[in-house]
């Protein structure tokens, strides 16, 4: 069957067509809509801009859509939309166009977590995956373990407790003079620098959990380079991103290493969201995964930063267990 699948919770507007099936699982188109360029100026997103923008390319990207996959609205199964988390605004252009489209046309339309369909974007990469699995979603809004259990039992045990590592990048990138979004230079930019330069705490909490708080580490990597601009001394850009990256990535592998230790069942491990683009985070964890002997699956870059096709891949198995959603439908900002 075709899913149209639609996704709106922060900066890109997208919708995508995917086929799904008994053994099927399809791309047959994947429009997004990028605001980069127009928060740039301001060094991040700004949500009442967001909304506006996605209201402006919301039908035209779905008539894309469609028009890219062959198909026309009466060859498509189910309608599925992020309904949460996400910024509020984004979320309810997404979310009443969608209704608004499934019910003018008689079509079941679905609700989607927007971290679900980070994870499953992987069922897109790798056509064989199948639950249970662990998986870490590592974004701008969320840095979290899940248990896969079922396509859609997915529970979290384990996540930050304050900023997530996407905001952390792009924080001090911006902060060093990096064009946003920081986290992307500052990935490149590691690779110059000494990664021992910089003392930095880790992210990983101390104890028996799996559990991350990155706001003392970006508090202590704006004092290392506020005490530099006071004394007049020019920060080492390259070494200061190289001791940051390393830093987040030790913390990372720390804890997923307890993660793998705590589900010792478990033999595949999925890194997802936007964040899983980082170049230094899938090799350390993709090292980490082949030394315990753990597959280790990551989806394509395009499909790590929000896509239309993951929330159509996790409104299909909604869809499966039985999910429908009327017009009551609602979007929300946070993810309970």
């Amino acid at each position: 069957m075709y899913i149209l699948g639609m996704e709106s919770s922060c900066d890109e507007t997208s919708a995508a067509v995917i086929e799904m099936g008994e053994g099927v699982r399809r791309i047959k188109s994947d429009i997004v809509a990028s605001q980069i360029d127009i928060h740039r100026l301001y060094g991040g997103v700004v949500p009442e801009i967001a909304s506006r923008a996605h209201i402006e390319a919301i039908s035209k990207i779905t008539h894309e859509a469609l028009d890219t996959a062959g198909i026309t609205l009466a060859d498509v199964g189910a309608v599925a939309v992020t309904t949460h988390p996400g910024l509020i605004g984004a979320l309810l252009v997404g979310v009443n166009f969608a209704k608004s489209l499934a019910f003018a046309n008689n079509i079941p339309l679905i609700s989607v977590n927007h971290i679900h369909g980070h994870i499953a974007a992987a069922y897109l990469t790798d056509t064989t995956l199948e639950p249970p699995f662990l998986s870490l979603v590592v974004s701008g809004g969320h840095t979290s373990f899940y248990l896969v259990n079922d396509y859609t039992d997915i529970a979290e045990i384990g996540g930050t407790r304050d900023d997530a590592a996407g905001e952390a990048f792009d924080k001090i990138g911006r902060v060093i003079g990096m064009p946003y979004p920081g986290g992307a230079a500052l990935d490149k930019l590691a690779y110059e620098g000494d990664k021992s330069k910089y003392r930095l705490p880790s992210p990983a909490l101390i104890g028996d959990n799996l559990d991350f708080s990155f706001s003392g580490l970006k508090t202590a990597a704006l004092n290392i380079i506020n005490s530099a601009n006071q004394k007049g001394e020019e920060i080492d850009r390259a070494s200061i991103s190289a001791s940051y990256t390393h830093t987040i990535v030790r913390g990372i592998v720390k804890k997923t290493s307890l993660a793998l230790d705590k589900n010792a069942d478990v033999k595949t491990f999925v890194l997802a969201g936007g964040v899983a683009a980082n170049s230094h985070i899938r090799a350390a964890l993709d090292e980490l995964c082949k030394s315990r002997g753990i597959k280790f699956i990551v989806p394509d870059r395009s499909l790590c930063g929000d896509n239309g096709a993951m929330i159509a891949a996790a409104g299909y198995y909604e869809y499966l267990r039985g999910q429908r959603s009327d017009t009551s439908l609602n979007a929300r900002a946070t993810d309970y």
